[in-house]
């Protein structure tokens, strides 16, 4: 797993290395995945995912012109070819995508409905969806949303704490607290 610092930022949010670690996990991305990571922000997810699925394809999908530059950047930086970034607020974008075996969605813009019934006839049977939320509103549709489809899912929110050098001192920092809500297409 790559250090948050290696990932060239500006103001542009990133997804932390612990919740990268956890939800890529949960994602079950191989060799050979073709991966959609919605609101890629930095790209961190996408560079890791990519590095997952050196014979796979991945999708960026980000709307802030921003964040896509440093996803481009970040792709090149740490050299993978097996990215495709999509400029697009999301559902729009999400069509032309082919199956999928994994979705990660980092962000929806208010529109997480509506993603995941596009990403819905583009994940394959089996595929894997894993919804990052920040708000009580996204985890709750996300769940909702797995209810009514019947789909599997579990969630679980985890809380990282951090240790900051303050001189002779070790001091807690927490980073804000992520639902990871995982659904499995059945």
């Amino acid at each position: 797993m790559i250090d948050d610092e290696e990932f060239l930022r500006g103001e542009v949010p990133m997804t932390k290395q612990e919740i990268r670690i956890l939800t890529l996990a949960k994602a079950e991305i191989n060799s050979g995945s073709i991966v959609a990571d919605v609101g890629a922000g930095t790209g961190s997810i996408t560079i890791e995912a990519a590095l997952l699925a050196p014979n796979g394809k991945i999708f960026a999908i980000e709307r802030k012109a921003e964040a896509v530059e440093l996803i481009k950047r970040n792709v090149k930086k740490f050299s993978v070819n097996n990215v495709e970034i999509i400029c697009a607020e999301a559902p729009e974008g999400l069509e032309i995508l082919p199956e999928l075996d994994a979705v990660i969605i980092g962000g929806s813009g208010g529109k997480l409905e509506k993603i995941l019934d596009v990403l819905d006839m583009k994940l394959k049977v089996g595929g894997r969806i894993v919804v990052n939320a920040i708000t009580l509103q996204t985890a709750a549709g996300a769940l909702e949303y797995c209810r009514k489809r019947g789909w599997y899912y579990e969630a679980f929110q985890v809380q990282i704490t951090r240790l900051k050098k303050i001189r002779a001192y070790d001091m807690s920092q927490a980073l804000n607290p992520v639902w990871i809500i995982t659904a499995e297409k059945i």
